[in-house]
């Protein structure tokens, strides 16, 4: 294995925050999630070509959020063992190849082949990035976390602007043109992977820091496992209402205000802009409060503005979505933060577990609401999925592991 000639400098970007790196990695989780993002953008033409039902759209959804999901934690915990820093450029050619095939799909199965290649290129991806951003965060991982992030949910925002202005004036084969950003992401993230070659031996020596260590003491089996679970339960809650809006909130205008599809799109990307927009704060916000009072604030915080949002005109709905989407958006960084605290040493294997679990819940979540849409409507989707915030409540049985954390360290200075 190639080492490091200077270990000095090594160990200085072991200790101090790698901007360069963290901003490659978030570029290249834009121009993945842009990709991905092209999917539900397409929804609507997808519909109208092929005559497809509400449930055939959440199918589309499901199968490609359950090969982005059920992979995950196996690559997680697998490249915990045996990362390989290529496979990165690796998910993105499964992405592109998957893009390519989706733009000249001619049948309803075609599709569903298609989405699941670019399902694929995302689990590949998602397990090693989240590792390289831990790598290179210099112990600020909730900023870390965020920056990349917000590459990723910059790029869910930009996708159904493009499709908006490209696929859907000219077309399904206009797709491809998309390509061009996967071939951007497969060069950024070779570099990437140079640079995660070179330090593969600082995370081999590298122990858990001692805050996430005494933090984790403090803590019995029971508690730890109960915490996941709480956890799972809120990435639950989140996904399955940011389904709703990212497979039908363009259906949703379309019926209840009879605008037009490159209207519902610009509507759309105003509401993932703000998803992107709230992400930079979730994690700089939870290394500076603490992340359970974020993922409290960020997910029970969004309930009142999800239930107005079905009773509202246009206007308001759309100002409405903006709110929910910068403040629902900050949750997930302070979630997988959280999580990694509670299991130190296994960054792949959560980011994996957590990373599929949101997509498999926004895949499940698109079928079953779909199916609910084709039996009653597409406004009383969006009636019954306004309580879902109401689930983040159950923060407060999280433990405050900040707070036992200081309080180790004051013991024990």
């Amino acid at each position: 294995m190639k080492t490091n000639p200077n270990p000095q400098s090594a160990a200085v970007s072991a200790s101090q925050t790698v901007y360069p790196i963290l901003f490659a990695i978030s570029i290249s989780h834009l121009l993945n999630d842009l990709i991905q993002s092209v999917i539900p953008a397409i929804y609507p033409l997808l519909k109208e070509n092929y005559v497809l039902s509400f449930t055939q759209i959440g199918i589309i959804t499901l199968i490609f959020q359950l090969t982005a999901s059920i992979l995950q934690p196996f690559v997680g915990l697998y490249t915990d063992k045996h990362p390989n820093p290529r496979s990165l450029a690796i998910g993105m050619f499964l992405s592109l190849a998957g893009l390519l095939c989706l733009a000249f799909a001619s049948n309803f199965y075609y599709i569903l082949a298609s989405v699941s290649l670019i399902g694929m290129g995302s689990s590949v991806f998602h397990p090693e990035a989240s590792r390289v951003a831990h790598m290179a965060s210099g112990g600020k991982k909730g900023l870390a976390q965020s920056i990349f992030q917000v590459g990723g949910n910059a790029g869910s925002a930009a996708g159904p602007l493009l499709a908006a202005l490209i696929v859907v004036p000219f077309g399904q084969k206009y797709i491809g043109w998309f390509g061009v950003m996967a071939v951007i992401g497969m060069i950024v993230l070779t570099f990437v992977g140079n640079w995660y070659q070179q330090n593969l031996h600082l995370k081999a020596s590298k122990k858990p820091t001692g805050t996430a260590t005494e933090g984790q003491l403090t803590l019995s089996r029971k508690k730890v496992v109960t915490s996941i679970v709480i956890l799972l339960v809120l990435i639950f809650s989140k996904y399955f209402y940011m389904a709703s809006m990212t497979s039908y909130f363009t259906f949703y205008l379309i019926d209840k205000f009879q605008i037009s599809v490159q209207q519902s799109q610009f509507y759309l990307f105003a509401f993932l802009a703000s998803i992107a927009a709230g992400t930079i704060l979730g994690g700089p916000l939870g290394d500076r409060y603490g992340r359970k009072l974020i993922i409290w604030v960020s997910i029970l915080g969004a309930a009142p503005f999800t239930l107005m949002l079905p009773h509202v005109g246009l206007t308001m709905t759309i100002v409405l979505a903006i709110f929910i989407g910068l403040i629902i958006s900050s949750a997930f960084s302070a979630i997988l933060v959280y999580a990694t605290d509670l299991i130190p040493g296994k960054v792949g294997l959560v980011a994996g577990l957590f990373f599929g679990f949101a997509f498999g819940m926004g895949g499940v979540g698109s079928a079953i609401l779909g199916w609910l849409a084709d039996k009653t409507s597409i406004e009383y989707v969006y009636q019954v999925c306004a309580y879902l915030p109401l689930i983040g409540i159950i923060t407060g049985f999280l433990p405050n592991i900040e707070g036992t954390k200081k309080k180790k360290k004051a013991v024990n200075p």
